[in-house]
């Protein structure tokens, strides 16, 4: 930097006169390098680059239309932290891209009769416009949209890769059904158990052949590999990820239905298995209990029975399981507990899930919250097995005591702590052939299917003579057809669709029929920033040479709403790519960023508020730098941020101030001669280049990082016209380096009015002087008895001695030590004094 300080100097000499100050019209500002960078190149990652690589990334944005404040904070904090290793040396990679396909395009379809396709490709190119106006630095050359045809056939390719390795499959599954409409309903269109076109009616559950990807056999890699994140993505996002996972070790028994050895039909009735991860209670259980949907139901249940569980399978449609309240019923039938030989009642439950273990539970009241509060409503029995280990166990139970214990009421195994009880029960179970031990899990297999239009068409045919066979590769993509109507009512919109739906059997050249179900968008979303990479091959996903060059990503960027399903899916893609051959990474991404929330003037952003901050009007009014430094100056950037129109305009005044001092001090003839204040602000200077520096490489707080500018422009002002050419031309220049990641239109103009050529975020970033950048004073820290009592500062280096004496005599600190006999001083230099008392 220093060399470039005469040049610049010389500059100012020969062809920059003394120019009035500016007043900051950040309209004049910004549209004129907006124009500019509308056709510049400078933002491209370069091919076989020998620069070190940085692959930063925002998660792919569904094109609603219109971009607001709290989209404008992702992309501010990806572009600043671009920007930056640009400025570092970096090759970066930096792309953008849209996640076309989705529910929202078929509501407006339906809403305006526009097709789906229209709709969202309007969208994209207002949303695109957009980040064009806030400068964002994207490469748009790699720039891919999911609704066509060259991305969405690698999804299809995808597909028959998992289908080749009966990773993708077919079975039955319940789904959300309106009578109505007569169609399926996604979950977010299920409103209080009501279909969300039609409030009087109750939405159904109905089995249909559904696909499905068999993530459960990665569940024990998805939890393994965690180990590769830790440190790099918030200890958050991986314990919501190890809960979705939910790995749980236990046993599954065998308890044999005891009043019917055969059912009405005359088959002879398997036992009810369970799983249960807490063997040593089971002399506890006091009844069996069925999901409402267990296949055993059919059997179990009479008419009235069956109905009844169908009510509760429906009353469960968009509803968390965890808040409805449990309800159950009897089956009038019994079995057997397979230890102690009990009878035991079988009851049915509206709270136990067929989708978790085995879809059915013994109910041990005594040491299982949810069995006790179930068994106390219905006045099942409670009896506990287990007691403290260092106490009585509670009779009558008051609540269920669901920690370890001693083992007792439970025959040869009374009097074993639980974990040694577990281990020998599970040996019995399993020497006795009714139990063994067991791994389950939460996770369950990816249901892809989507009885929707806008979205991938898979890959399949189905033929009366072959049955279900896969589409050659050869002939992908299945392209989507347009013009579909969409009305809302039916299966698939596709169903409609003679020319799509009827195809000869690639097998045996027989009529078929295509499947008409579309892939869960999440699809398209797990695999795309491999796509980045390569963006235009036509012949394979993507090379895999290019991913082993920009992988794995550095810095991914996005909301915490999507630490388990694009997270765990994308985790999911990526380790079947490397079992296909087509990556050698085992995890997509190092580092994982979630960015806080933005609301407005204290309450959520909502269009039913009128509160929804519009990024374009932003930029019209304030300019597109002053929103982007308010959403990285208002909180740390994994805080939540409330938009305040007073702070943006504060921000605003700030970036005037800037402006105004730069425009007046370039090319001034009139400076003073060198002089104390030079030192004053070349150190604060220095520090301020610290501090922004050590910010973007670790905690990212560019809160601190715009203060210390503030702080800097502060001291600035006050020795203005103390401060001599040198060191005026040194702090413009650095000003606007430190602005080009934050305030990139004004740091491009203040660069270009001091005379410098080209993108100021291409310069390289500004070192500063270690020397330059210390403290003038040390803050000491003053403890007695190893409490806090005050703070001193003293010039670094300063003698224990001196030191001792000084917090001695500091006013906070004088009455703790007053009457006191001082047995011991601890003094460490530049740092603290601890006086024993």
């Amino acid at each position: 930097m220093a060399g470039l300080i005469p040049d610049l100097l010389l500059g100012w000499k020969s062809t920059l006169a003394a120019m009035p100050e500016k007043q900051y019209d950040h309209n004049q500002i910004e549209l004129k390098w907006h124009a500019r960078w509308e056709r510049a190149d400078f933002y491209k990652a370069e091919e076989n680059s020998a620069k070190p690589k940085y692959y930063v990334l925002e998660m792919l944005p569904y094109p609603s239309g219109t971009l607001h404040i709290g989209h404008i904070r992702n992309y501010a904090i990806g572009d600043a932290l671009a920007r930056y290793k640009w400025m570092r040396g970096y090759n970066v990679l930096h792309p953008m891209g849209w996640d076309a396909f989705g529910l929202p395009a078929e509501n407006a379809a339906i809403a305006n009769q526009r097709p789906p396709r229209e709709w969202t490709l309007q969208n994209i190119a207002a949303m695109k416009k957009t980040h064009r106006r806030f400068g964002f630095s994207y490469d748009w050359d790699r720039e891919l949209t999911t609704c066509e045809p060259d991305y969405y056939r690698w999804n299809q390719w995808f597909f028959l890769k998992m289908f080749e390795r009966g990773l993708a499959y077919r079975k039955k599954a319940l789904v959300n059904w309106c009578p109505k409409c007569a169609t399926v309903l996604a979950n977010e269109q299920v409103v209080e158990g009501c279909c969300w076109r039609h409030e009087d009616t109750p939405v159904e559950q109905r089995a249909l052949e559904q696909w499905f990807l068999k993530i459960t056999d990665y569940a024990d890699q998805l939890l393994d590999d965690m180990a590769q994140l830790e440190g790099g993505w918030p200890e958050r996002v991986l314990t919501m990820q190890r809960n979705w996972i939910g790995r749980s070790e236990g046993a599954e028994v065998d308890f044999p239905i005891l009043v019917l050895s055969r059912d009405r039909e005359g088959a002879v009735l398997h036992p009810i298995r369970v799983f249960t991860t807490r063997i040593d209670t089971i002399y506890g259980a006091t009844c069996l209990i069925l999901a409402p949907e267990h296949p055993l139901n059919d059997r179990l249940l009479d008419a009235g029975g069956q109905a009844r569980a169908k009510q509760m399978v429906d009353a469960r449609a968009g509803r968390d399981p965890g808040d409805i309240e449990k309800e159950g019923f009897s089956t009038g039938h019994f079995a057997v507990n397979p230890f102690s030989g009990e009878r035991m009642p079988i009851w049915i439950g509206n709270f136990v899930l067929m989708g978790y273990g085995t879809g059915a539970i013994m109910a041990v009241p005594a040491h299982d919250e949810r069995d006790f509060e179930f068994c106390s409503k219905y006045g099942i029995p409670i009896r506990p097995v287990i007691r403290p280990v260092d106490g009585p166990v509670d009779t009558p139970a008051r609540q269920a005591f669901t920690e370890d214990g001693v083992v007792e009421n439970s025959g040869p195994w009374s009097g074993l702590p639980s974990e040694e009880a577990r281990r020998r029960m599970n040996a019995h179970a399993e020497a006795k052939d009714f139990g063994k031990a067991a791994v389950t899990y939460r996770l369950k297999d990816w249901g892809i299917s989507r009885q929707r239009y806008w979205g991938t068409p898979i890959p399949m045919i189905h033929c009366p003579r072959c049955g279900t066979v896969p589409v050659p590769e050869s002939a992908l993509p299945v392209i989507l057809p347009d013009r579909v109507e969409i009305t809302g009512t039916g299966r698939s919109p596709l169903e409609n669709v003679p020319e799509f739906v009827n195809v000869t059997c690639p097998c045996c050249g027989e009529p078929g029929r295509r499947e008409t179900d579309t892939m869960d968008t999440f699809i398209d979303s797990s695999w795309y920033f491999y796509r980045y990479c390569d963006a235009h091959n036509s012949r394979m996903p993507f090379d895999p040479a290019k991913i082993a060059y920009w992988f794995e990503i550095d810095q991914y960027i996005g909301g915490v709403e999507h630490a388990i399903l694009h997270l765990i899916y994308s985790r999911f893609f990526t380790k079947v790519m490397r079992d296909i051959g087509l990556v050698s990474i085992d995890e997509p991404a190092r580092r994982l960023f979630t960015q806080g929330m933005v609301i407005a003037e204290g309450a959520k952003m909502s269009k039913s508020k009128g509160n929804v901050v519009g990024a374009d009007g932003l930029a019209e009014r304030v300019g597109a730098d002053t929103a982007r430094m308010f959403v990285l100056f208002a909180a740390p950037p994994e805080k939540e941020v409330d938009w305040r129109n007073e702070g943006a305009e504060g921000i605003y005044r700030f970036l005037g101030r800037v402006y105004r001092f730069a425009t007046r001090n370039i090319g001034r003839g009139d400076f003073p001669a060198a002089g104390d204040a030079d030192r004053q602000v070349r150190r604060k200077l220095h520090q301020t280049l610290k501090k922004i520096t050590e910010d973007f490489e670790t905690r990212w707080h560019f809160n601190t990082c715009i203060s210390s500018i503030m702080e800097l422009v502060n001291v600035l002002y006050a020795a203005e016209r103390e401060i001599s050419a040198t060191p005026m031309c040194e702090v413009l220049e650095n000003v606007a380096l430190m602005l080009a990641p934050i305030a990139p239109y004004l740091g491009q103009e203040i660069w270009e009015e001091l005379g410098r050529e080209g993108p100021v975020f291409r310069h390289p970033w500004p070192a500063f002087d270690p020397e330059l950048a210390k403290e003038d004073l040390a803050e000491v820290v003053v403890q007695v008895n190893g409490k806090l009592r005050g703070r001193i500062h003293v010039p670094f280096g300063t003698p224990e001695a001196v030191l001792a004496s000084r917090a001695s005599e500091e006013e906070k600190v004088k009455p703790f030590l007053d009457g006191k006999q001082i047995v011991k001083t601890i003094a460490v230099p530049d740092k603290l004094v601890n006086f024993v008392v």
